[in-house]
């Protein structure tokens, strides 16, 4: 039988279908285990084939294009108000068949497996450097309880641990062993992140997109090489849809024909929108009158408003400029009122 649509609710092991025909009728309703997928669609004509985009989604979704298969990726947030009371794996996949049914119904693109590999880096030096923040944490945190503090910065972790091994220190014996134990993973993961460090640094030489990207001011090679990797411009149709995709928007709340703007709803990709409110942080503390980065507009801005909001203004900008040079390919291109 012919299908207009198969959804799919994806687990680990149970994958459950939901099939509906041209008269949209649901014709397929089954269960298959993880090794079953493969053989049931090899034995299905072409068809469109929508899943939630979640944890291998594009493992199958590569998978299942590989058999002939148009397949359409779909936000777990954008499925989510289709879901009936009573949530089960039946209603989950018969929810996203029901969201992939609207006409404006936004997609992401599947990814190759080059392209996942590639964005590994990035994901890895982020988990690196968490893991080193919290042993750092905790090599403060208990030695302060023995009375030993440093100040603040990664590069002072080091001379607190020499202050703690010392014998006039005042620290046991039993806590001096378990901090050293940190101190050396600490160690390690430093290591560990300078060489990530150092392949990111050549896959963003190696890409004439990721280096076009940084001549952005606020845009370094981290947020440079995310953007390159992780985006697709033609999913939004301006810059302004790519800033609120990034959750760089206002929160509307508007009723009854009032207008009510709230915070930014930090939606959509949260790594991102930090990279880039970070980078208009760095363009703000060194924006003066009279310096290339300070432009008119911001520093308007800096007068009228708190820095961090200024921040997320410049971040929101900094986004439609990065959007705008992808979807031109262009380089960034100094305001003539600066330039002049």
């Amino acid at each position: 039988m012919e299908h207009k649509r198969i959804a799919i609710d994806t687990s680990k092991q149970v994958f459950t279908l939901h099939g509906i025909d041209q008269a949209d009728r649901p014709v397929l309703r089954r269960n298959l285990g993880r090794a079953q997928m493969e053989k049931f669609f090899t034995q299905q004509p072409p068809t469109e084939v929508v899943m939630e985009a979640c944890g291998s989604a594009h493992h199958w979704g590569r998978t299942l294009q590989a058999m002939g298969h148009q397949v359409r990726l779909i936000p777990p947030q954008y499925v989510k108000p289709f879901v009936k009371r009573g949530k089960n794996d039946r209603n989950d996949a018969e929810a996203i068949s029901e969201a992939a049914s609207r006409p404006g119904m936004r997609s992401v693109p599947v990814k190759s497996a080059e392209r996942q590999a590639e964005a590994m880096l990035l994901s890895s030096r982020d988990m690196l450097i968490g893991q080193r923040t919290q042993l750092i944490n905790a090599v403060r945190g208990h030695a302060a309880e023995f009375g030993v503090i440093a100040a603040r910065g990664t590069a002072n972790v080091e001379k607190l641990l020499q202050v703690v091994a010392d014998s006039a220190s005042g620290v046991p014996a039993r806590a001096q062993t378990a901090l050293a134990l940190y101190g050396r993973k600490i160690a390690e993961l430093d290591a560990d992140i300078a060489a990530l460090d150092r392949e990111v640094a050549a896959q963003h030489k190696a890409s004439e997109a990721s280096r076009r990207q940084a001549t952005q001011p606020g845009v370094g090679q981290i947020l440079a090489l995310a953007l390159t990797l992780t985006v697709d411009h033609t999913q939004f149709e301006s810059g302004r849809h790519f800033a609120a995709w990034l959750g760089l928007t206002p929160r509307e709340k508007s009723t009854g024909g009032r207008q009510r703007m709230g915070g930014i709803s930090r939606e959509g990709n949260e790594r991102l929108r930090q990279l880039f409110v970070l980078g208009a942080t760095a363009v703000i503390r060194v924006a003066k009158p009279g310096s290339k980065l300070a432009t008119p507009w911001l520093l308007q801005l800096l007068e009228r408003k708190p820095r961090k909001l200024a921040a997320v203004a410049l971040a929101n900008k900094m986004a439609r400029i990065a959007w705008a040079m992808m979807s031109r390919g262009e380089a960034y291109q100094q305001p003539k009122s600066v330039a002049a």
